[in-house]
């Protein structure tokens, strides 16, 4: 190990998909690591030091040294210990990696975020309709493999961890059908593969206090229409 474990820190909040991909990649690669939990409404000294152009989680701190945003963590965690690779060696590979994380960033996250936490039908129903269009894409781009990385999970499946945990949670709250095995059969048993490897099974947030949190905040968004 490159790095003992007073070296790692992460600063983040348990039940964030973007904290848990960075616990993904340090549990895949074996790195002990100090898990600082920090209250949003309340950010530590540390947080705002750590991250002043954002203020937000995760944050990966590697010999006092912060890094911000958790597919550039991701990266710098894959390229420091080399173990168990999480980006292809070849270049175009890397691209095309690196293209589909963002995509799942820029196209899935807040369309499918704003079809249950939005209060305006119309503005929901484009989300919806955007969310349906971002996964067809993913669909087609998984084609007959195990995992978006081949045989072994890669970068693309870490940063589609909000796909296959959140996305069941905030569709049976709001009563939606947008992430389905009926609509996408391949990226749905993609997703129940995904999980069910011991390395995500372990870092995983409790689904019940979570589908508690995001309820209460669904009803209590109903109640203000």
């Amino acid at each position: 190990m490159a790095a003992g474990q007073e070296d790692v820190k992460l600063l983040g909040v348990v039940g964030s998909p973007f904290v848990c991909r960075v616990q993904i990649a340090l549990k895949l690669k074996g790195i002990e690591y100090k898990f600082v939990e920090e209250n949003l409404a309340n950010k530590s000294d540390l947080l705002l030091k750590s991250n002043p152009v954002h203020k937000k989680v995760p944050v990966f701190i590697h010999n006092e040294k912060p890094i911000a945003e958790s597919l550039v963590i991701v990266e710098y965690i894959d390229e420091t210990w080399k173990n168990n690779p999480i980006l292809p060696s070849d270049p175009y590979h890397r691209a095309l990696a690196r293209f589909w994380s963002k995509f799942i960033d820029d196209k899935v996250f807040g369309a499918a975020w704003k079809s249950v936490f939005t209060l305006d039908e119309k503005e929901r129903e484009k989300n919806v309709e955007e969310s349906l269009e971002a996964l067809q894409f993913l669909e087609n781009e998984l084609k007959d493999n195990k995992f978006f990385g081949g045989e072994e999970f890669g970068l693309v499946d870490i940063a589609a961890i909000f796909i296959a945990f959140w996305i069941p949670i905030f569709q049976e709250i709001a009563g939606l059908q947008i992430f389905t095995s009926e609509k996408f059969p391949k990226l749905y048993k993609w997703s129940q593969e995904f999980m069910s490897h011991p390395v995500v099974k372990e870092v995983l947030p409790p689904r019940d206090p979570l589908f508690a949190f995001f309820k209460a905040r669904y009803e209590s968004l109903s109640a203000s229409k």
